[in-house]
C-alpha cells in the first residue's frame, strides 16, 4: 500500500455538500493498489457508554486517471454534521487513515478524525437550475448575419465576399440574429452567448470604449432589448461577454491618461509604470498580455470597481440577459468577483456566471464567486483523442477521469463545454476535414456532463483556422450547408433533452478503453436506466462486447429506436463510428 499516493482534504472536491442534506466523500489513492475502501463515520456528539458511535458504508472506486483511483461515497448526516476516516484495505494490510494519519485500528476519539463541522444550507454551491438543461450557441455578432443594411460600418464588404481578416466589417448586427431565431429554434438550442456587443473599435469588440453603449454596427438599445424578448419567448436565454480585466485604447479614461498624464484623474484606474505614458515599442503600463491597445483595469480602485459593477447591474436590469461571460477572468482579484456575484445576483438570482479560465479553476468555484469555468481540460482532451491524435485511448479517459474529479459533482453540472471558437480553429479543420471525426467528438461534448455550446455555423460543417479564419461569415444558403450534419446536431440535442441518462442526469463512468484499437466504451446511468457509448476512433470496423452485467436485459438502438435481441453480446461499430444502445 502506498501511503504517500493517498490523498483527502474535507472541503473543496473532495468533501463538500452537494444539497442541503447531503455530503459527498472522496478519496484518491494510487491506480489499481487498494481493494476496498470504508468510511467510518459519526456524529461527532453520538457517545453511548463513553464510546463514539460510528457506522462504516462502503466506497466505490468510481474512476482512474494515469496516477490515481478515485472512490466515492454519497452520505446524508442525521444531524448535518460528521467526523469521519477511511478503513483502507489491499492484499497485505488494514489501515485506517484520518487527519492525523495512518493507524492500525480505528481511534477511539473524535478528535483524531476528519470533521465536517455543519452542513449550513448557505455553503452549498448553487448554481441556476436552467444552465443544467441549457444547450449554448456561440455568436460572434459581426459574422453571423447582415439584416439591416443602413448601419453597415464604413468599408462593409459584401456577405462572404472574402476570407475573414482581423480588420475587415461585413455588417453581423442584431436583426441579423433575429431573422435566424427560427433557424436556432429548430437546431433545439436554448442559450446564446454573444461575444462583445459594447462600442469598440475593432470586429471583435473585445477593445471597448464605451461599457454602457453598443456598438452602433450591431444596432440599439431597442433593437437588442427587442432580441432579447423574441429570445425570451422562444426559451431561449441571453449571455453577454464582459471585458472587466482590461478596456479598449479608445477608452475615454484611458484617452484621458494619453493626453494630461500625471494630471489626469484617471491615472489610478490602470496599472502605470511611469510617466509619460507611452505604447511603443512597449506599453510601459500592464496590458492584457503586451498588447498596447487593451491596458489592464485597477479592479481594486473604488471607482473603477462602481463603474464596472454598475455595468453588470444595468445589462441585467435593463435588458433582462440571463448571463455574463467573465473574459481573462483569473487576471482579476478575487473580492471583484465577490462583489460581483453580491450585485448581479441581488438584481437577478438566477444569472449564469461563468469564468474564462483555462486551468485548474477551484479557487473561483467555492460558490462565492462564478458559477461555472469554460472546460478547456475537457476541450483539449477531446480534440488531442479524437481530432489530433495526439493522445490513445486510455491516456483520453485519464485525463476525462481527472477533470471530473477535480470539482464537485454540482460544479461539473453546469461546466461550460466547448469543442471550438472564435479563438480556435473550426472543429471540422482540427479533423483535418474528417466529418466522421468530428461527429464523434459532437457526441461526447453532448453527452458529457456540464452546459455544451456550439460555435456557429459548426454544425453545417463550416471549416477555418484560427484567427481570423475561424470567424468566416455563416453560410446561409441550404445548398452550400451540410444538411446531413445539421440533423445529426439536432439528434444529439434531442437525445439530450429527452434522455435523462443522456444528458446532464446520467453518471459517467468508463468501461473499457484500448490502445490497439483506440476505442473507448462508457456508461451513463440514471436509476434503473443506463445507455452504453461505443467511439470507434480507428479507420476499421470494430466489434465491442457488451458487459456481461447486462445480459438478458432489454436492449435498444438509442440511435435507429431498434428493438435488440436479449441475446446480442457485442456491438458492430464502422470506421470513426459510434454505437449507442440503451438498457433497461
Amino acid at each position: 500500500m502506498l501511503k504517500e499516493a493517498i490523498d483527502h482534504r474535507p472541503k473543496n472536491n473532495f468533501a463538500y455538500a452537494y444539497d442541503d442534506e447531503t455530503l459527498h466523500i472522496r478519496l484518491q489513492t494510487k491506480k489499481n493498489d487498494i481493494d476496498h475502501v470504508s468510511l467510518i463515520h459519526g456524529d461527532p456528539y453520538n457517545w453511548k457508554d463513553e464510546k463514539w458511535q460510528t457506522s462504516k458504508t462502503a466506497m466505490e472506486r468510481i474512476a482512474s486517471d494515469h496516477l490515481f483511483d478515485y472512490w466515492f461515497v454519497e452520505i446524508k448526516p442525521s444531524y448535518r454534521r460528521m467526523r469521519y476516516g477511511f478503513e483502507i484495505v489491499d492484499e497485505n494490510e488494514t489501515v485506517v487513515f484520518t487527519e492525523k494519519g495512518f493507524y492500525k485500528e480505528a481511534p477511539s476519539h473524535t478528535g483524531f478524525y476528519f470533521c465536517f463541522p455543519f452542513l449550513n444550507a448557505i455553503d452549498v454551491f448553487q448554481a441556476p437550475d436552467w444552465v443544467k438543461d441549457t444547450v449554448w450557441y456561440q455568436i460572434f455578432p459581426e459574422r453571423f448575419a447582415n439584416g439591416d443594411a443602413s448601419i453597415n460600418p464604413e468599408g462593409t464588404l459584401e456577405w462572404g465576399s472574402k476570407k475573414p481578416g482581423q480588420n475587415n466589417f461585413f455588417g453581423g448586427d442584431f436583426e441579423g440574429v433575429i431573422e435566424h431565431l427560427d433557424y436556432l429554434t429548430e437546431l433545439g438550442i436554448s442559450g446564446i452567448y454573444f461575444t462583445p456587443i459594447f462600442k469598440a473599435y475593432s470586429n471583435h469588440k473585445y477593445d471597448t470604449i464605451d461599457y454602457m453603449e453598443i456598438d452602433p454596427q450591431f444596432g440599439d438599445k431597442k433593437t437588442f432589448k427587442r432580441l432579447v424578448q423574441k429570445c425570451h419567448d422562444r426559451g431561449i436565454r441571453v449571455m453577454l461577454d464582459a471585458v472587466f480585466n482590461h478596456s479598449g485604447y479608445y477608452f475615454s479614461p484611458f484617452q484621458d491618461v494619453l493626453e494630461k498624464g500625471q494630471d489626469s484623474k484617471y491615472t489610478d484606474w490602470f496599472h502605470l509604470w511611469e510617466f509619460p505614458v507611452q505604447t511603443e515599442p512597449k506599453p510601459n503600463y500592464d496590458t492584457f498580455a503586451f498588447e498596447p491597445n487593451m491596458p489592464k483595469l485597477n479592479t481594486e480602485n473604488p471607482e473603477v470597481k462602481e463603474y464596472l459593477l454598475n455595468v453588470a447591474k444595468y445589462w441585467i436590469e435593463e435588458f433582462d440577459i440571463d448571463g455574463w461571460r467573465l473574459d481573462v477572468a483569473n487576471e482579476v482579484d478575487h473580492q471583484f468577483w465577490r462583489d460581483f456575484r453580491k450585485v448581479v445576483k441581488s438584481v437577478k438570482d438566477d444569472v449564469y456566471i461563468l469564468g474564462e479560465i483555462w486551468h485548474d479553476s477551484m479557487p473561483w468555484l467555492h460558490g462565492d464567486q462564478f458559477d461555472a469555468v469554460m472546460n478547456y481540460p475537457f476541450t483539449t482532451a477531446a480534440l488531442e483523442y479524437l481530432a489530433k491524435d495526439e493522445r490513445k485511448a486510455e491516456a483520453f479517459a485519464d485525463e476525462i477521469s481527472h477533470v471530473l474529479n477535480a470539482y464537485p459533482e454540482n460544479v461539473n453540472e453546469v461546466a461550460f463545454n466547448l469543442l471550438g471558437s472564435h479563438d480556435t480553429p473550426r472543429v471540422l479543420t482540427e479533423c483535418g476535414g474528417n466529418k466522421d471525426k468530428a461527429k464523434l467528438l459532437y457526441l461526447l461534448q453532448l453527452s458529457f456532463a456540464g452546459t455544451p455550446c456550439i460555435y456557429y455555423g459548426d454544425e453545417i460543417g463550416m471549416s477555418g483556422g484560427g484567427d481570423p479564419g475561424c470567424r468566416a461569415c455563416m453560410i446561409w444558403e441550404e445548398d452550400n450547408q451540410d444538411r446531413e450534419l445539421f440533423e445529426f446536431f439536432k439528434r444529439l440535442i434531442s437525445l439530450r433533452k429527452t434522455e435523462k441518462a443522456f444528458g446532464n442526469s446520467g453518471s459517467l463512468r468508463f468501461i473499457e478503453t484500448n490502445d490497439t484499437t483506440n476505442h473507448i466504451l462508457f456508461s451513463k446511468s440514471y436509476e434503473s436506466e443506463t445507455i452504453l457509448i461505443a467511439v470507434n476512433n480507428l479507420n476499421q470496423t470494430l466489434n465491442v462486447a457488451i458487459p456481461n452485467e447486462f445480459n438478458g436485459r432489454n436492449i435498444k438502438n438509442l440511435w435507429t429506436g431498434v428493438a435488440l435481441s436479449s441475446e446480442v453480446s457485442s456491438l458492430e461499430i464502422s470506421p470513426y463510428g459510434f454505437a449507442m444502445v440503451k438498457i433497461q
